[in-house]
């Protein structure tokens, strides 16, 4: 008999798994940076491993927290079940986004301190105009869609690669690179390289990111419909797991099983 993960303890994954993704993303970025000049060359690689990263990331931590690692996955996990689904509570919400923030910003520092640069400096590179924020709405909606079509379908298993792949597609893509995520460029503003933004671009991005999770919610409800259950009468998650109620903090969640096979 397993127990249900307690709320600490899922906030806490949430906290790693976000500061390994800032690091994962900015660290392949310096490291890219470094070894070649040519920015295509970098991009590269840099989407390859961030993808790689955040397609291991979730394995590991979905079984925990959902994996969620963005405050646009939390949020439509609770949309999801105010609609009839599953996902996370009310009071779940503000804790896993202050988790989010503070590890994207912690693996950030973390990223740059690692490369031998001053931790904490700003990034300089101003990312503005219309045309980065429809990048934005489009790269976010997208994932969005994904997750919560993999869930209605069934397929929840598919959810860490599904949305390792949709990341590294998207990063080419976009116009804007699909940072897709408010934790994670908020986090990405504390970085002045090449994965980097000014923090006087945050409030567009953040905005047209939430915008976007609001577009793929939609999508998701348009295609697949609005309810609790799929075709196989499984739950419908909000994101890359359905979150168990708060337990015990000494168990593996009941959705380990979710995770244990990819593809």
């Amino acid at each position: 008999m397993t127990a249900r993960t307690s709320l600490p303890r899922r906030a806490a994954a949430e906290l790693i798994g976000t500061a390994g993704l800032l690091v994962v993303v900015i660290g392949s970025g310096l490291k890219a940076a470094e070894l070649s000049a040519d920015t295509g060359v970098a991009l590269i690689a840099n989407s390859f491993v961030s993808a790689i990263g955040l397609g291991l990331i979730i394995t590991l931590l979905g079984p925990l927290s959902g994996a969620h690692l963005n405050p646009v996955v939390t949020l439509t996990s609770w949309w999801t079940r105010r609609t009839g689904g599953e996902g996370v509570g009310g009071r779940e919400v503000p804790l896993y986004v202050a988790a989010q923030t503070a590890g994207a910003i912690g693996g950030a520092v973390l990223a740059e301190a690692m490369f031998g640069r001053t931790p904490g400096a700003f990034a300089t590179q101003v990312l503005d105009g219309g045309h980065l924020l429809v990048g934005e709405v489009i790269a976010t909606a997208g994932l969005v869609l994904v997750i919560q079509g993999l869930g209605r379908i069934g397929r929840a298993r598919l959810i860490p690669v599904a949305v390792a792949a949709y990341i590294a597609a998207a990063i080419w893509f976009t116009s804007s690179g699909s940072f897709a995520n408010p934790a994670g460029t908020i986090g990405r503003s504390f970085s002045d390289s090449f994965t980097g933004i000014a923090p006087g671009s945050l409030p567009g991005f953040v905005a047209a990111q939430l915008f976007g999770g609001i577009v793929g919610l939609a999508l998701a409800a348009f295609l697949y419909g609005s309810g609790a259950k799929d075709r196989e009468g499984a739950p419908a998650p909000g994101a890359p797991a359905p979150l168990p109620a708060p337990g015990p903090a000494d168990g593996a969640s009941p959705d380990r099983d979710a995770y244990r096979t990819i593809g």
